[in-house]
């Protein structure tokens, strides 16, 4: 695909189509990783999610269906006791 740099405020970008951002599994708003790669092309992907960062979310649904306790299942130990 070709394209053009663009003035964006005191910067320059590029826009990317969704439909490309989709297949890299990156969306607005997610850390990425520019580099330039021994040819001199420009690289970038998707920085690892922190997992955590979705635990507020989960929190307010779980607070919102009326959980607000912490859930604990029976974990048993191999010797056969209870954790």
């Amino acid at each position: 695909m070709k394209t053009l740099i663009r003035k964006m405020g005191n910067s320059n970008g590029v826009l990317i189509p969704k439909l490309m951002l989709e297949e890299m599994g990156i969306r607005a708003g997610d850390a990425v990783e520019l580099k330039i790669n021994k040819k001199g092309r420009l690289v970038m992907a998707p920085l690892g999610r922190d997992s955590r960062l979705a635990w507020t979310d989960e929190c307010k649904s779980l607070a919102a269906a009326g959980e607000f306790g912490l859930v604990r299942e029976a974990v048993t130990r191999p010797s056969g006791k209870d954790w």
